[in-house]
């Protein structure tokens, strides 16, 4: 019988994936990284590639899927109370930045030009359950 690797998650960076690895590897799953060297030696090509895939043994892959939900973390608010999403009520948000606009997008196109960070960034909720955006909340 053959074992085989399964994908279960994805990352943007290696040291995200390294960190849930050593997580993974602690409750004695074992662990395979996909691509994490080639996105270590050029960060840019990780949405290309798909990011860095984490894969575990068909086996371990519920086990490990039901690990990877409790340490998730969310987003919380000023106070670190989560953020709770207005349409089904979950706690399951997360933010992402976004480019929605004129003004965003030269920002964007202004900081590749300059190799510099954007200085002008919008941002929104996304729920993970019901996949409904809703705006960042101004006190």
């Amino acid at each position: 019988m053959t074992e085989t690797f399964v994908t279960i998650a994805r990352f943007q960076y290696s040291s995200e994936a390294q960190i849930v690895k050593g997580r993974l590897e602690a409750d004695g799953i074992q662990v395979f990284l996909k691509d994490n060297i080639t996105i270590d030696t050029d960060p840019l090509v990780s949405n290309a590639i798909g990011g860095i895939k984490l894969n575990v043994l068909s086996a371990d892959a519920e086990e490990a899927k039901e690990i990877l939900k409790s340490i998730k973390v969310r987003s919380l608010d000023d106070n670190g109370n989560p953020i709770i999403c207005p349409n089904c009520g979950k706690e399951d948000v997360e933010m992402y930045s976004s480019i929605d606009s004129l003004k965003s997008f030269l920002s964007f196109l202004l900081g590749i030009l300059t190799f510099t960070l954007p200085f002008h960034t919008r941002y929104k909720y996304v729920c993970e359950n019901c996949k409904i955006e809703f705006p960042v909340k101004k006190d």
